[in-house]
């Protein structure tokens, strides 16, 4: 006689293709739905939301007759003219100088803000100090800080500084001297850094807590210490999040108006593009038609920087695909 031992059977449910728990809920039948959009059609939304862009662009190369007579789909050959680039060029216009400016201001509120939240990302998710958790908490309670409430108080410290006087002894302490900032550049991209660094931080702390703990302990064996780590671990596996923090930061900080508005003012030599091309259309809008050109320019540069910081990013995700 032949003795078989029994065959013990798992009595839970096998899990369905691509991760599907077959519960058959309403979560299930939307992801479902989603999945089965084909990508001919994603496509042909991102082509729908460009048509915008080439409305621009072409009525950006039109005078102002045609732009007043047709729309921009029925543009004809005769139409076309560069009078308007011409014209928002011109020295009296002052797009040149306001694109400087423009940079002046969205560099530096992007490379600021990441590289101090890098440091401050990895101090909070892989050292371990006293009231780590709490500081963490503060920090991403201050995304709660509405804009328009601290814009005001900013412009306040940028002008006159910050003081505070003791009612007791009638003393007043200095905390923040007057740097003389209010009009310029400098302080749009310290406003702008401010209130990025929240973020950035609830951000790449995300990212960065969630690297293996191996390669950590790895490093420390062989005598790493927290810079060499964060240097040479950290920072290249951070890349993407890196990239995609800084293509939203840099499209922000181009494309504002409030901020670069309240900080700048009148300063006609500090102004952004934004603010240029807000005062190009002139009085009673006499000058619609270099509008849509000084709005193209505008756009353009952004467009250039997402899709150099796109690259970065597919190679970011790329760099750890491959072991060996």
């Amino acid at each position: 006689m032949t003795l078989s031992s029994p065959v013990i059977t798992d009595s839970k449910p096998e899990a369905a293709p691509g991760g599907d728990d077959g519960g058959g809920g309403a979560v299930d039948r939307v992801y479902g739905f989603l999945r089965s959009i084909p990508t001919g059609f994603l496509w042909l939304i991102v082509v729908v939301w460009s048509i915008p862009t080439l409305g621009l662009f072409v009525n950006s190369i039109r005078d102002r007759d045609a732009q007043r007579a047709t729309g921009w789909w029925k543009v004809e050959p005769g139409d076309f003219t560069l009078d308007n680039y011409d014209q928002i060029f011109a020295a009296r216009a002052g797009l040149g100088r306001s694109l400087l400016n423009s940079a002046a201001i969205a560099i530096p509120a992007t490379i600021i803000p990441i590289a101090i939240a890098a440091f401050a990302a990895y101090g909070f998710a892989w050292i371990d100090f006293r009231g780590r958790k709490g500081l963490f908490i503060a920090t991403v309670s201050l995304l709660a800080i509405p804009l328009q409430v601290a814009l005001i108080p900013a412009l306040q410290m940028f002008n006159n500084g910050a003081h505070f006087t003791l009612p007791l002894i009638d003393k007043t302490i200095t905390l923040i001297p007057d740097f003389d900032l209010a009009g310029t550049t400098t302080a749009v991209w310290l406003t702008h850094t401010g209130f990025a660094m929240p973020f950035a931080i609830f951000l790449l702390h995300n990212y960065i807590s969630s690297l293996p703990r191996d390669i950590f302990e790895a490093a420390r064996i062989d005598g790493a210490d927290h810079f060499t780590i964060f240097w040479r671990l950290v920072l290249p596996l951070s890349i993407p999040v890196l990239a995609a923090f800084a293509i939203f930061q840099f499209l922000w900080t181009w494309n504002d108006y409030l901020i670069a508005n309240t900080m700048i003012g009148a300063n006609a030599s500090e102004q952004p593009t934004t603010i240029v091309i807000a005062n190009l259309a002139g009085d009673f809008g006499r000058n619609e038609n270099i509008l849509p050109a000084g709005a193209f320019v505008q756009a353009f540069i952004p467009l250039i920087v997402f899709f150099a910081l796109q690259r970065y990013f597919v190679r970011g995700i790329l760099a750890g695909s491959v072991k060996g």
